[in-house]
């Protein structure tokens, strides 16, 4: 029995934020041996190694330069900016307080979308969201005596859900013209990469090489690059095809959850109660939020064709 093109959405964008949740752990083993800049920068060369191995012919989308810019666009905000800030904001702060504050992203994505998409938001979006915050504050400061705030890396975080929020809103635009997913996905990924190279120069230490001997060196940047980059964008950009914004970027509330449980498993941490209620309100606010979604509307105002033209 085949899933629906809804049920399938939900499944890409639980599973692409569940990978998301843990690559705060991957980023963060990372940072100890290269610049936040150096991370962005080979994740994202790895991607789009496999993702043009998988798929080598060209994308020719035929928009002219304003398309040219939407992609350029979505590349800038959703890949270069957003990940050269959150990885900054890890070498200053706790990887719980950042996947906290970037589950900010949805709000921004509401207000972005209201703006530039005339998108309305219903109560549910904004009762969900603080329920939903309210959880993933139960899991980022659950009693840990060494976990605190620094307001450096904490609004640089802020920075990047702002910036996320911008790269969904050209997404939608991107794909409500019809494009193939992958090869429109590629193009984004493409520009991210192309803004990530314009910014070497402009850092301030010399580039450092991957170390080729070190497997977890390659191990993590295999799990950055392929996982949660060339998959990930994939499967997320369908979610973000057929749910919308709102509805899609709503899933980035479960990030924190993936962290906590990613942290129980692979670095031995101890779950709480605290952890666990904060999982639960967490779920609680998603699934709220969800609810007279205002995203499904404006997919059936758009008319848009959701079926991929590869």
């Amino acid at each position: 029995m085949s899933l629906s093109p809804v049920l399938s959405a939900h499944l890409c964008a639980f599973g692409t934020a569940t990978v998301w949740g843990m690559t705060f752990i991957s980023s963060k083993v990372l940072l100890e041996q290269y610049t936040a800049l150096e991370v962005a920068l080979y994740r994202f060369v790895l991607a789009m190694a496999v993702m043009f191995l998988l798929r080598p012919r060209p994308f020719r989308h035929g928009g002219g330069w304003r398309t040219e810019l939407l992609f350029a666009g979505a590349g800038a905000t959703g890949i270069s900016i957003y990940f050269f800030f959150e990885n900054v904001a890890l070498t200053y702060t706790y990887a719980s307080n950042v996947s906290l504050i970037v589950c900010t992203a949805p709000f921004f994505t509401g207000l972005v979308a209201r703006i530039f998409l005339g998108e309305t938001l219903h109560a549910n979006f904004f009762t969900g969201f603080v329920i939903a915050i309210t959880g993933i504050a139960l899991i980022s400061f659950n009693g840990a005596s060494n976990l605190g705030l620094n307001p450096k890396g904490d609004l640089l975080t802020v920075c990047a859900a702002f910036s996320w929020a911008f790269y969904s809103m050209l997404t939608r635009r991107i794909f409500s013209r019809g494009y193939p997913l992958y090869l429109a996905t590629r193009r984004i990924l493409a520009w991210g990469l192309i803004t990530l190279v314009i910014a070497v120069p402009f850092q301030e230490q010399p580039l450092t090489p991957p170390h080729l001997d070190s497997a977890e060196t390659w191990l993590n940047f295999l799990f950055l690059g392929v996982m949660a980059s060339s998959l990930g964008f994939l499967t997320w950009n369908y979610g973000l095809r057929i749910l919308g914004a709102v509805k899609c970027t709503a899933y980035v509330y479960l990030s924190p959850v993936v962290t906590v449980v990613a942290g129980v498993i692979i670095l031995d941490e101890h779950l709480t109660v605290m952890s666990v209620a904060g999982m639960l309100m967490t779920l609680a606010g998603l699934i709220l939020s969800e609810r007279h979604g205002n995203a499904l509307a404006f997919l059936k105002r758009s008319g848009r064709n959701n079926s991929e033209k590869e």
